[in-house]
């Protein structure tokens, strides 16, 4: 398979002098197209720190991001948050949804900031929220969803600009098991069905192990990497 994110010798530095934090410490790593992939480590281990990197959302102290073969680096603001905004989804543990304004607003968002068309907006935002079995509530707000649903929400919200790759924190991390089971299956029923590059990050082995291909992190290093049996 094509590589589609590389991360080359990765340093992500915070703070100076006796605050200094070296949240990576040289991390290397690439992800193949249409690959489900689990970064996997404790809280501290760097694995969060390495998916903002991946997409995009911040930038090493050292090292290089490509994506395609193109390091980020050369990228000009306008063309880097072009491809952020059209080629990656988010689904993040904590829902980042604007509780007084309505499900479909909230799902259209990142069409908006693409300066998407209205009618556009609406058609694809109820596509998405159909096929993730919300049509129904796209005039809801957001404060009147249970957990699951708000974060089948932001999986539609991930899935309406058509990314090529959606990166997941800790996606079931504030679910109770059985919604966590149900968001775990849309998400690699997504990937199957439609080949969309999956990055989880997450401490959850059991979630680690539905991916492909593992990366152990540990102390801001890549601890181990394998394949999934």
């Amino acid at each position: 398979m094509a590589v589609v994110l590389e991360a080359r010798s990765l340093v992500r530095t915070y703070g100076k002098g006796v605050d200094r934090f070296d949240a990576l410490r040289g991390v290397s790593v690439a992800v193949e197209a249409g690959e489900s992939l689990a970064v996997v480590g404790k809280s501290g281990s760097g694995k969060s720190t390495l998916m903002h990197l991946l997409a995009l959302l911040d930038r090493p102290t050292s090292g290089t991001v490509l994506v395609k073969g193109t390091p980020a680096a050369e990228l000009r603001a306008r063309d880097l948050n072009r491809l952020r905004n059209k080629e990656f989804g988010f689904v993040f543990q904590q829902f980042f949804l604007d509780p007084k304004a309505s499900v479909l607003d909230n799902v259209v968002l990142p069409l908006q900031i693409a300066g998407t068309p209205g009618g556009e907006r609406r058609r694809r935002g109820l596509e998405a929220l159909d096929q993730l079995g919300l049509a129904d509530k796209a005039r809801n707000r957001a404060t009147d969803l249970s957990g699951g649903q708000k974060q089948r929400v932001v999986i539609a919200r991930a899935l309406v600009n058509e990314p090529s790759v959606i990166f997941a924190d800790e996606p079931t991390g504030n679910l109770d098991t059985a919604t966590g089971e149900e968001v775990e299956r849309m998400l690699f029923g997504l990937h199957r069905e439609q080949g969309i590059t999956l990055v989880v990050v997450t401490h959850d082995a059991d979630l680690a192990a539905r991916c492909e291909r593992n990366v152990v992190m540990r102390d801001g290093l890549v601890l181990a990497e394998a394949a999934v049996a």
